[in-house]
């Protein structure tokens, strides 16, 4: 261990203020990705004055679980000067904030070695909990306070970058979805004459499956006879040829929030895949989890293959991937909104085959395809930076094991 390498607990306190007069009432969660989210725990009839509150630069922590969920959770507050949060969350702040800067110390928490350094530490069977005199018991490098002040400003600068492009992303997505219900959902896409359909008397029939009127000549379908459904499967990990090869592996966990999902971990070989009962689907497939974060849809923005707890949809036959998205956010959200009150666990086939949804012509599918393909390019386009600034991020906060060693170095010449 380098010399300046000092235990947390050195540098941290516990605080255990409650919201006793009931003043504060923004309740956060926290997430196993370090960020705080907005609680969506049941609170009627619960007693609020037993919260803890958490203030800016102060930290919450999860260390229930820490092996289970191979990652601790925990997150600077700095979206709000005040919350409150679970009782059942540790809240801590730094003693001195010129010798330890908060953002500092949450660089370090982000680090996949501390949560690997964690989970070794954690114990108590199964849940694998760690115990606080553990965690103040880990270490981390503690540079001058100008020093972490410089690292910190150049990890904020990347990270600013990537939260502009996802930024950017939904203003994309939101886009793309504002041209689909333009097309499919109001039919005011463009005629033979370029002008609005049907609100330029273009001809509309009843349809009696949607209990609607349509465009002349597009039909009602169930899901799987509109784009074509596929299941995954996992690889042998006990042959060999199927690791350290060229095909990403996509399952629930690599869900992004953008549409497009690129893998940089590497699972199957082509070659294994063709000895293998799982699938290569090519870029542009739809994949939508079926278990775990259920519903969640991503485009594959190379080729991949996907484990069985996904469903892959193609088009096919006409249909381009633009609309094949489109239509499968479609299905979702009507099956979502459809089991509200009940338990929305896992996706089976039959739940697509239940969603009966429009099916455009050819020629109208095709010319939407061409006029938002160029959205499509750009989101894409946008993912591939996000996913070189995500490297650079990683790369900053690799720095910050290697600064008492470039010191030492200096020292020695």
């Amino acid at each position: 261990m380098q010399s300046n390498y000092k235990p947390i607990g050195d540098y941290i306190e516990l605080v255990d203020e409650r919201n006793k007069n009931l003043k504060i009432d923004t309740l956060l969660g926290l997430s196993i990705n370090k960020v705080f989210i907005p609680s969506v725990a049941n609170t009627v009839g619960t007693d609020m004055a037993n919260y803890k509150i958490i203030r800016r630069n102060q930290f919450a922590c999860s260390i229930m679980q820490v092996r289970r969920d191979k990652k601790m959770p925990v997150a600077l507050l700095q979206e709000f000067a005040e919350a409150i949060i679970s009782q059942a969350y540790p809240v801590f702040k730094v003693k001195n904030e010129n010798e330890l800067l908060p953002e500092y110390l949450m660089m370090w928490f982000s680090r996949a070695e501390f949560d690997r350094e964690a989970c070794f530490y954690a114990v108590g069977g199964v849940r694998g909990s760690l115990e606080w005199e553990d965690f103040c018991e880990m270490k981390l490098p503690v540079p001058d306070i100008e020093k972490q002040r410089e690292i910190v400003a150049e990890y904020n600068i990347v990270k600013n970058r990537i939260a502009l492009n996802n930024q950017l992303i939904q203003k994309l997505e939101e886009t793309a979805q504002a041209i689909y219900k333009q097309w499919f959902v109001d039919f005011e896409f463009s005629d033979e004459n370029g002008n609005p359909y049907k609100s330029t008397g273009g001809k509309m029939v009843w349809n009696e499956e949607l209990g609607k009127e349509i465009p002349e000549g597009w039909e009602a379908k169930p899901f799987t006879q509109i784009v074509k459904l596929s299941g995954g499967g996992t690889p042998d990990t006990n042959n060999e040829s199927y690791w350290n090869g060229d095909i990403p592996f996509f399952t629930p966990a690599d869900v992004v929030e953008s549409y497009y999902s690129i893998k940089t971990e590497k699972y199957v070989t082509e070659s294994g895949v063709k000895n293998s009962s799982t699938k290569l689907y090519p870029k542009d497939t739809v994949f939508v989890t079926a278990r775990g974060t259920v519903g969640a849809i991503s485009i594959s923005g190379c080729s991949m293959t996907m484990n069985q707890s996904c469903y892959a949809i193609r088009g096919g036959n006409g249909i381009n991937q633009f609309f094949t998205h489109q239509i499968t956010l479609s299905a979702i959200e009507k099956l979502k909104n459809e089991a509200m009150g009940a338990v929305f666990g896992a996706l089976v086939t039959k739940d697509f085959d239940s969603q009966i949804l429009i099916k455009p012509d050819k020629d109208t599918i095709r010319l939407f395809g061409d006029k938002i393909k160029s959205v499509y390019d750009y989101i894409l386009d946008v993912v591939k930076e996000i996913q070189k600034l995500s490297e650079l991020k990683d790369l900053v906060l690799s720095k910050m094991t290697k600064v008492e060693t470039e010191k030492e170095i200096i020292n020695e010449l």
